[in-house]
């Protein structure tokens, strides 16, 4: 369905996961059993008991600095699970690895399973700006260091609905092919594909295909998520739909519904009726934070949990609603350990330049060991994930010159658990220098399926350049593996360099040069039209 978010100008709401239901083919290759996993048609923990999911959606994309208090709060009405919408870096801001690592250690420290969705896929075929599942694979394999050893509590699901009207019938090959290259990749959690037309399937393109779908999977472990929007306005048709899934022992999960909207009259009794006689999970959407004309899909109004709406009403406190039907997951209440680390220390900053620092801070401690820290940028209530470590010092490039910031630190265990914050420590950029004229050169050794470039900046002004930055997007779909001499990031087409510390200095009319390799389609590398030089556009040479 076409999505309500006011970040986002697509119609529906966002989708969400469920629980899962009858039996798909029993061969399970692999071992599933260090997670979630899929066996005669349900979803079961890692110590192989039953598990319906029952919570909801949280946007968290669009507002990072909610979720926090909002998992606190959806974990408070007695929900199991949180559906948490992310971002590839194609249609909005890219949620990187250290910012999903952050997400996973709050569901946990929640006790809350969580989902995550990759939402730029929405209505591919029809919404212009929406990427293809292909994309939604490269975020996950780019984002694998924050998921790997999490198959206990995260589940992956793929793309939000995928296809809009047009084109879906690309649905099924489209995802045997991602369900592959996921596996390929070493992504081992249960995976949920969503259906296309929005998801609600009218074509039954989901439905008709899932038994093929489930058995491209090698290690059997995918469900499949069905959203219910005004396609699904009568009982009939929620049991109808539901049912053929149970018969054909395959896993399904109402993933996203309503109890009203733009394109019809959601059946909401109906669907947690259907979910719970039928144990199969279901999310609603959402908890708060819908525009766009679709502000009733709010399950709480400003994200302030005590003004639950009618439908957060219904949703957590009427018949087979949330409270009365949610159960734990046993990987919390089974002896598994959900004890947090120690704050670490207070951390120290030094090595100032113009664009970063060098943050260190004493360790936490814990029970199984710490293996990494989150340092966070501050600002009033909202903090941003800037850097990893698995030691006790992060430096935080591509800051601002002349700059406040404030920053913290968290600690993980080995069982993802966050510790408390640490206290936290203002530190000041230096003024650096501005940027004068520059140029780029931009040489390429091109064979086919990947490219080395080999790229020099110089600084054609009389003043050196202390810290740098620069930007060029791309001009096809090439991506980056790895780089020399700088560090890169990149989101979509869009490519953001900083120096490291033997490169940061640009002399007057010197120049320092950096390298990549990076992957392309054959016919379609180039050079990139525009480079930005510490704000400035560069000449290409």
């Amino acid at each position: 369905m076409r999505r309500p978010l006011a970040a986002a100008a697509t119609g529906t709401a966002l989708a969400v996961c469920a629980a899962f239901l009858a039996g798909a083919p029993q061969a399970q290759a692999a071992d599933t059993t260090a997670g979630f996993h899929v066996q005669d048609g349900r979803l079961l923990d890692a110590g192989g008991k039953d598990f319906v999911l029952r919570g909801v959606n949280h946007a968290h994309t669009w507002y990072p600095g909610r979720t926090a208090q909002a998992l606190k709060d959806i974990k408070a009405q007695g929900a199991n699970s949180v559906r948490v919408v992310l971002a590839t870096g194609d249609q909005w801001t890219r949620n990187d690895a250290a910012d999903v690592a952050g997400v996973v250690s709050q569901c946990k420290a929640n006790r809350l399973v969580c989902i995550l969705e990759a939402h730029d896929t929405t209505g591919y075929g029809e919404a212009g700006a929406a990427a293809p599942l292909s994309k939604a694979v490269d975020y996950w394999l780019g984002v694998k260091s924050a998921l790997v050893g999490q198959e206990k509590y995260v589940l992956v699901n793929i793309g939000n609905e995928p296809y809009g009207n047009t084109g879906h019938t690309s649905w099924t090959a489209d995802t045997k092919t991602a369900i592959g290259r996921l596996r390929a990749g070493g992504i081992d959690h249960t995976l949920l594909v969503d259906a296309p037309n929005w998801g609600q399937d009218w074509s039954f393109t989901m439905r008709d295909n899932a038994a093929g779908v489930f058995a491209a999977d090698p290690d059997r472990n995918t469900v499949f998520d069905i959203h219910m929007y005004g396609v699904y306005d009568t009982a009939a048709e929620v049991s109808d739909y539901v049912d053929h899934f149970v018969a054909a022992r395959l896993p399904l999960v109402i993933g996203e519904f309503g109890n009203m909207h733009s394109d019809g009259d959601p059946d909401e009794d109906a669907i947690m009726a259907t979910a719970q006689a039928r144990g199969i999970g279901y999310l609603g959407w959402s908890w708060s934070g819908n525009g766009g004309g679709v502000e009733y899909l709010d399950l709480v109004q400003g994200f302030d949990a005590t003004r639950m709406t009618t439908w957060g009403q219904r949703l957590f406190d009427g018949a087979d609603g949330i409270k009365a039907t949610a159960k734990e997951a046993g990987v919390f209440s089974d002896g598994g350990d959900t004890t947090a680390p120690t704050a670490p220390g207070t951390p120290t900053a030094s090595d100032t330049t113009a664009s970063s620092v060098r943050l260190s801070w004493p360790a936490a401690t814990d029970d199984t060991g710490v293996t990494g820290y989150d340092v966070v940028r501050v600002s009033g209530s909202t903090e941003t994930t800037v850097a990893t470590s698995a030691t006790t010092g992060a430096t935080v490039t591509g800051l601002s010159p002349n700059t406040t910031y404030t920053f913290a630190v968290y600690a993980r265990d080995t069982a993802g658990n966050r510790s408390p914050r640490s206290a936290t420590v203002t530190a000041a950029t230096r003024p650096g220098s501005t940027t004068g004229a520059c140029s780029v050169s931009y040489r390429l050794s091109d064979w086919g399926s990947s490219f080395n470039a080999d790229v020099t900046v110089r600084n054609t002004s009389a003043q050196a350049v202390d810290g740098w930055t620069l930007d060029f997007s791309f001009p096809a779909a090439q991506r980056i593996n790895s780089v020399w001499n700088a560090r890169a990031t990149q989101s979509g087409s869009a490519v953001h360099v900083t120096d490291e510390s033997w490169t940061k200095t640009i002399p007057a009319a010197g120049s320092v040069g950096f390298g990549f390799n990076a992957s392309s389609t054959p016919g379609t590398n180039g050079v990139p039209a525009a480079f930005v030089l510490n704000g400035t556009t560069c000449t290409v040479s």
